[in-house]
C-alpha cells in the first residue's frame, strides 16, 4: 500500500543525515517530504505550506522536541509523529500528554515511522470522507456538541474546543457508544482503525487530557468514568440530531 502522494510530512531533525535517509525513504513510498533542521525552520514551512503530519525528534539542541510540540499544539492540530532515544516510557509520555498523536522509538526501521504516517493519514482521509457527506452526524451531551463531519466540539458555553486528532477520535467512540464498557484493546482499534505497538497507558494518556479539556473537575470526572479492571464508560446520556442504526463494538 503506498500513501497518496498529496499527503505532506516535515521531518524535523538537527541530524542532516538522518533527515536525508528519511526524506529519501518516505518520498520513495509517495510521500510529499519537506525538511527542517530547528523549530525556527519547522515554523517557517508550516507556515508557507499545508503540512499533513510532522515528525518531529525531541532531543535536538536548543528548543527541544517536546518544546516545540507544545507550542505547534498551540496553535495547529496537525498530527505529530515524535522521535525519542529514551527506551522509557517518560518521553512518549509526556509526549502524548503535550499533545503528540504517536511516537517511534530510536534506533527504528523505517518501515515503522512510514506505518505510524499511513495510520495518522488514514485518519485524516476519513475525516475528509465524512466531511462530503451531506448528512452529519452531530452528539449531544451535557450541553457539549461534537459535529463529526466539521471535526469540531463545542462547549455549553459555545466556545470551540481545540481537540488534537486522536483526542477528537477518541471522545467520537465514546458519543457513538455511550453507557458502555469499552476496554483499552476497543478503544485502540474503534479510535485508530489500526494494528499499533502503542502501549496501553497512551489510551490513558489521552483520556487524561481529554477529561482535562471537558470535565469540571477532571480528578472526580462526571463523562467518562474508569471501570476498575475492565476499561472506560461513558456515563452521560448522548443525542443525535438525525438518527443512526446503532453499532455494538466488536
Amino acid at each position: 500500500m503506498t500513501v497518496k502522494p498529496t499527503n505532506h510530512v516535515l521531518i524535523v531533525d538537527d541530524d542532516h543525515r538522518i533527515r536525508a535517509m528519511l526524506a529519501r525513504f518516505l518520498s520513495d513510498h509517495g510521500l510529499k517530504v519537506s525538511q527542517a533542521g530547528d523549530g525556527r525552520e519547522m515554523f517557517a514551512i508550516c507556515e508557507a505550506a499545508r503540512i499533513d503530519v510532522i515528525v518531529l525528534d525531541i532531543m535536538m539542541p536548543g528548543e527541544d522536541g517536546l518544546s516545540l510540540c507544545r507550542r505547534m499544539r498551540a496553535q495547529s492540530s496537525v498530527p505529530i509523529i515524535l522521535l525519542t532515544a529514551m527506551s522509557g516510557d517518560t518521553d512518549r509520555i509526556i509526549g502524548l500528554e503535550i499533545g503528540a498523536d504517536d511516537y517511534v522509538v530510536k534506533p527504528f526501521n523505517p518501515r515503522e515511522l512510514l506505518a505510524r504516517i499511513r495510520a495518522v493519514t488514514r485518519r485524516l482521509g476519513a475525516a475528509s470522507i465524512n466531511a462530503e457527506r451531506p448528512t452529519a452526524a452531530v452528539y449531544e451531551f451535557a450541553g457539549w456538541q461534537l459535529n463529526s463531519s466539521r471535526r469540531t466540539l463545542t462547549s455549553p458555553a459555545g466556545a470551540l474546543t481545540d481537540l488534537t486528532s486522536g483526542e477528537f477520535d477518541l471522545l467520537a467512540v465514546f458519543l457513538e457508544y455511550p453507557q458502555r464498557v469499552l476496554n483499552r484493546d476497543q478503544l485502540l482499534d474503534l479510535a485508530h482503525g489500526r494494528m499499533s505497538e502503542a502501549i496501553d497507558r497512551s489510551i490513558d494518556v489521552q483520556i487524561s487530557r481529554l477529561r482535562r479539556k471537558i470535565e469540571a473537575d477532571p480528578q472526580n470526572p462526571v463523562f467518562i468514568k474508569t471501570i476498575r479492571n475492565e476499561g472506560y464508560f461513558f456515563a452521560v446520556p448522548v443525542a443525535l440530531q438525525q438518527d443512526m442504526a446503532a453499532r455494538s463494538p466488536a
